[in-house]
């Protein structure tokens, strides 16, 4: 089985070494609670001196706010005192299989593999092995690219997805007596993880076998009535592995032996696949918060917007929750209706006859528009109802509240729409996500 026709590479993860707190070594992903400093606050002061990943990450709740080339150097820094110190050691090559327990499921399932970023490209309509499934916003790559260009290892908070209704790949691991690495609770109500070392080369090519399934040509066409397959799609992290193939990228334009550079550990990024039909895995929405803006006017604009394109809209307004989430069920099919708060009022945008298929999509591209034509605030990409709402009460405000895509049709929409909308779903809550653990060299 040669797994590189897979995209898949057998990584040499580095784990702490034995004695460190695991709880305070593992953070959640840099993309969450970017609304909320209280959350990292909180982070900080738990982790204290301890050794941990915040020191290896940059949480972008401070990205704007001043000092990124001293906290950057302080990453790298670390990055290269933890490698010295013997606070990361190399695990033998092989994969990961772990089991996350969260306050939402008792169990999601997933597998630590390097995917090779030759088969990846995030552009669009791209028809690679490894596809994007948000559009990419290219000004969000310089700063993540600033924090890895000079880093000596990588830490992953992607989730890459495989559709496998059989559970061929990752489910049948979960028999075999493995080797255990670890199994602790995760901080900030983050749930529990446990994990096993996959060294055996026998599950290893069991594994390759299954992908290679998956993969198989007539197999794929069969059920998308598509040729060009498409084995991964990417789930969270889709601008971290973004980043990790326009690094790649630039270190071969810049290499004077270009056979050699093609052994570089930079080729490949550290990922956690995960079966889209996992019983545990669930989408969820990713709402929109527009801060320093006048909902009045940003309103006005959504109505004259939707009106030049020739979908009308409609804004209403509500006493309270309640009464919107009364009017929302009754909007009829084929409209997009998407409920608001504004300075704590509620609210109800719906958009007649839409041209696209999400309404997510939508909203998205007004307000693009809106923000492009400049001092009209700026938008966050918020995770779980509660946020939105505690965030929308606030003056100078306004939340968009979004339906959730189904997990069923995110292969299908794919492959034959190409990308979606960026931050169209989320895998799960805000609580939910990767926390950094495992690490790998790319230098």
């Amino acid at each position: 089985m040669d797994l590189a026709e897979l995209a898949l590479h057998v990584p040499t993860i580095l784990f702490p070494r034995p004695g460190i707190d695991l709880t305070r070594w593992a953070v959640i992903a840099c993309d969450q609670y970017t609304a909320e400093p209280e959350y990292w606050a909180a982070v900080d002061q738990f982790v204290g001196d301890a050794p941990s990943t915040l020191r290896l990450i940059f949480p972008e709740v401070y990205l704007g706010k001043g000092g990124e080339a001293a906290r950057i150097a302080a990453i790298n820094s670390a990055m290269n005192q933890y490698l010295a110190d013997g606070t990361l050691r190399e695990l033998a090559p092989g994969f990961v299989l772990l089991d996350r327990q969260t306050g939402h499921a008792p169990s999601r399932k997933g597998l630590m593999v390097a995917l090779d970023l030759e088969h990846y490209d995030y552009l669009p309509g791209a028809q690679t092995l490894i596809r994007a499934t948000e559009g990419t916003i290219l000004d969000r790559l310089p700063p993540r690219i600033r924090v890895r260009e000079k880093a000596p290892i990588e830490l992953p908070h992607i989730m890459v997805l495989i559709d496998d209704p059989e559970r061929t790949v990752i489910e049948p691991l979960f028999a075999q007596s493995l080797p255990q690495l670890y199994d602790f609770p995760l901080m900030q109500n983050g749930g529990r993880l446990r994990g096993w070392h996959i060294a055996d080369p026998r599950l290893i090519e069991q594994i390759g076998l299954a992908l290679a399934r998956l993969a198989d040509p007539q197999q794929f066409s069969a059920r998308y009535g598509c040729d060009q397959v498409m084995l991964y799609a990417m789930g969270d992290g889709n601008h971290s592995f973004a980043t990790a193939k326009a690094i790649w990228e630039q270190l071969k334009a810049s290499a004077s032996d270009r056979t050699a550079i093609m052994a570089h550990p930079a080729r490949y990024a550290l990922v956690e696949l995960v079966n889209i039909h996992d019983p545990g895995l669930e989408f969820e929405a990713i709402h929109r918060v527009l801060f320093g803006v006048d909902a009045e006017d940003l309103l006005a604009c959504a109505r004259a917007h939707f009106a030049a394109a020739g979908t009308p809209c409609l804004v209403d307004w509500f006493a309270d929750a309640a009464a919107a989430a009364t009017a929302l069920a009754t909007v009829p099919a084929g409209s997009h209706a998407i409920p608001f708060i504004a300075g704590g009022r509620h609210g109800l945008l719906t958009v007649v006859r839409p041209h696209l298929t999400l309404a997510v999509a939508t909203l998205q591209e007004f307000l693009d528009a809106y923000l492009a034509a400049g001092s009209r605030g700026h938008i966050d990409y918020i995770h779980g109802v509660a946020a939105v709402q505690r965030l929308g009460a606030s003056a100078d405000t306004l939340g968009f509240l979004l339906p959730a895509l189904s997990k069923h049709d995110l292969f299908g929409t794919i492959v034959y729409d190409g990308a979606l909308a960026r931050k169209t779903f989320s895998m799960g809550e805000a609580d939910e996500k990767r926390f950094y653990l495992e690490s790998r060299r790319i230098a």
